[in-house]
């Protein structure tokens, strides 16, 4: 029979090699899969793991795509750290995109930046807002945050998709359930690169993305604040005692996240679409989930997870266009990935121990 032991001392390089051979786990997995699928496993991999590196154009795409990622990421690493599980930050970025959209179409004719520093505003208000609900559930009713957030997630889904075919819909959209297109005031500008102009997509708001994860990092690993969320989490007797506050902690950290997710959001579609239609996430919030955790919650470490993902993304694109692969084997491929990323954590603190049955049958033999 096997069994999970407790670690008595966990060692911190299985905190650095976990995530590594997660990665080469999945690789040698997904090879595994190509080949049984019939498909050339080197060039597939090639297509998933070097192809989205191999222009300066694809590079860009890479960071455009990264971006949303390592903004949701952030925030849940803060709920991660205080053991808290918000698992519908696809809803919060959805409701901030919408709250954002909604400003920057009430001001059609508006040529002022204020519109986008506005827009910004409302979309982390609006998507703290939307996490305030399962945090005042979690709080007064101690409902499980798990399932509260991830069913948000399918009401935000169904409300944008009612208003973008209802009453913020353009009639001059020859019937498609689209919005008008935002102002210029309310679009993210493209940002050139020093010496090469402007490349693919890439837009001012990973600066954004970039500029946030040292500063979580300062907040959670240097402030008072930070410190209460790891205590929280890892040890929330230690933490009463002190002084914390678990309802404090619990709204605050999905607050954050919410904020995150929802600044997210707007950035998203004001650099990217443009416009609200009702498929404004591709499932961002749910991808981000691996992102933090293959970061090891590690707000830095956002950063290299987030890009590492967006690489799978779009090489799984890249492959559907050159191959033939389905779009599914790319969900595919993020499922091993955290399965593995999930299983690296448990043994980071238990250990196996194979134990005989026979073995196990004796004590109580004896006691008999």
């Amino acid at each position: 029979m096997i069994r999970l032991v407790p670690r008595t001392d966990p060692s911190p390089w299985l905190a650095v090699i976990s995530p590594v051979a997660a990665i080469v786990a999945t690789v040698l997995a997904g090879a595994l899969i190509f080949g049984l699928l019939g498909y050339d496993a080197a060039e597939s991999l090639y297509h998933f793991f070097i192809s989205p590196l191999s222009r300066i154009d694809r590079i860009t795409d890479l960071v455009v795509k990264a971006c949303p990622l390592m903004i949701i990421a952030l925030g849940l690493v803060f709920c991660y750290r205080a053991n808290i599980w918000n698992i519908g930050a696809e809803g919060q970025y959805i409701i901030g995109a919408l709250a954002a959209g909604w400003l920057a179409l009430s001001f059609p004719d508006a040529t002022s930046p204020l519109l986008l520093v506005g827009m910004m505003a409302i979309a982390l208000l609006a998507g703290a807002a939307w996490a305030a609900i399962a945090a005042l559930c979690k709080t007064i009713f101690n409902a499980n945050e798990i399932l509260v957030t991830l069913m948000l997630s399918y009401v935000a889904a169904l409300v944008m998709d009612v208003l973008v075919r209802g009453p913020l819909r353009d009639p001059m959209a020859f019937g498609f359930p689209l919005t008008p297109m935002y102002p210029d005031a309310g679009l993210i500008s493209r940002m050139p690169l020093p010496g090469l102009g402007y490349i693919g997509q890439l837009h001012y708001g990973v600066l954004i993305a970039f500029a946030l994860a040292p500063l979580a990092w300062w907040l959670l690993n240097r402030t008072l604040p930070g410190f209460q969320v790891k205590v929280m989490g890892s040890s929330p007797r230690a933490g009463r005692f002190a002084g914390f506050s678990q309802a404090r902690t619990t709204i605050a950290v999905l607050l954050l996240s919410g904020a995150l997710a929802g600044l997210a959001g707007m950035i998203e579609v004001s650099a990217n679409i443009g416009q609200l239609q009702p498929n404004v996430s591709f499932g961002y919030g749910f991808t981000a989930i691996i992102v933090a955790f293959l970061a090891r919650l590690n707000p830095v470490g956002v950063i290299f997870a987030g890009l590492l993902v967006a690489m799978a993304e779009l090489g799984g694109d890249n492959a559907q266009i050159a191959l033939g692969i389905p779009k599914v084997v790319t969900g595919l491929f993020k499922g091993i990935l955290l399965f593995f990323l999930l299983a690296g954590a448990t043994l980071q603190h238990y250990r196996i121990i194979w134990q005989p049955r026979l073995q196990q049958t004796q004590p109580s033999e004896t006691s008999s």
